[in-house]
């Protein structure tokens, strides 16, 4: 066999090996290049040609500060409120989240707003309570291979945002959402929100080249979480812009009335008038991509 032979042939069989070199997550992975989920959360679509925003605090503190941010994010175009009612935190001394009542705070402000909800869940015997108030339940960085979490958010309707490990690879975050997909719910949004390397300038080191893999590898939507992956306000803009340039189909963005006061980390999340910015900062890059806002 002759060596230009032989680059034929690898030429012929590349496309193929690219959709079946994941063939222990067939549910997740792209069996064709134009394979694509789309998430229906009240009016809006994931996974379209919309990048959409979900924005609003770490953490649910009260319904004034809930409603303050809820009110500033719609007016700037975001149509989805995000807040923690439990938050799972490295020390045990640090604030853990209003859990039930503040569940009650968010399905108020939908209700005020139209906003839909995404808030974390934390533990499997809780996914038929949270469920029942959020519109988009969230897996964690911390929860990822939490297994039996994700079998039991795998029984809801409920669309499931997960993000990646702090060490995970991107198979192993693949497989996760396989666990998800398995249990019959099809509606798994993928975030990358950073991985733990040896930087420690920053709260993690965002994988930016994570957003073009997995459009390559799976059907699903991908999110970035610039809060999470920076931990530092001034970073926000420059990542998401960077992030939709590399085919990320929405961001999830933390912002709070006034972060100086904010129960968890208020150092990575935007003010009000830091987030007005901020949606005028990333529609250069979204209309370049020739997406809508």
């Amino acid at each position: 066999m002759q060596a230009t032979d032989l680059i034929d042939i690898q030429e012929d069989i590349l496309p193929e090996i690219a959709y079946t070199a994941h063939s222990d997550v067939p549910l997740v992975e792209k069996k064709h290049p134009t394979d694509t989920t789309l998430i229906r959360v009240g009016d809006t679509i994931i996974g379209g040609e919309k990048i959409v925003v979900m924005a609003g605090p770490c953490a649910v503190e009260s319904m004034e500060q809930i409603m303050l941010a809820a009110r500033s994010i719609k007016a700037e175009g975001a149509p989805i409120l995000r807040g923690g009612a439990y938050k799972p935190r490295t020390s045990p001394y640090s604030f853990q989240g209003l859990g039930i009542q503040g569940l009650k705070i968010l399905a108020e402000a939908r209700n005020r707003t139209g906003l839909p909800i995404v808030t974390e869940i934390i533990d499997p015997q809780l996914v038929e309570v949270v469920a029942s108030y959020a519109d988009i339940l969230q897996i964690g960085a911390r929860n990822m291979q939490n297994f039996s979490l994700l079998k039991a958010v795998g029984k809801v309707k409920n669309p499931i945002m997960l993000k990646r490990g702090l060490m995970s690879t991107i198979q192993e975050f693949l497989n996760a959402a396989e666990y998800i997909l398995s249990e019959g719910n099809p509606n798994v949004i993928l975030c990358e929100r950073g991985i733990r390397t040896f930087e420690t300038y920053t709260r993690n080191t965002l994988d930016i080249s994570a957003v073009p893999i997995l459009k390559q590898l799976t059907h699903l939507p991908i999110f970035v979480d610039p809060s999470h992956a920076t931990g530092i306000r001034e970073l926000i803009l420059p990542v998401s812009r960077a992030a939709i340039a590399a085919g990320a189909d929405g961001i999830i963005v933390e912002v709070h009335p006034n972060p100086a006061e904010a129960m968890s980390d208020g150092a990575q999340s935007l003010d009000l008038q830091d987030f007005s910015a901020f949606m005028k900062g990333i529609k250069p890059i979204v209309y370049a991509m020739d997406r809508t806002l």
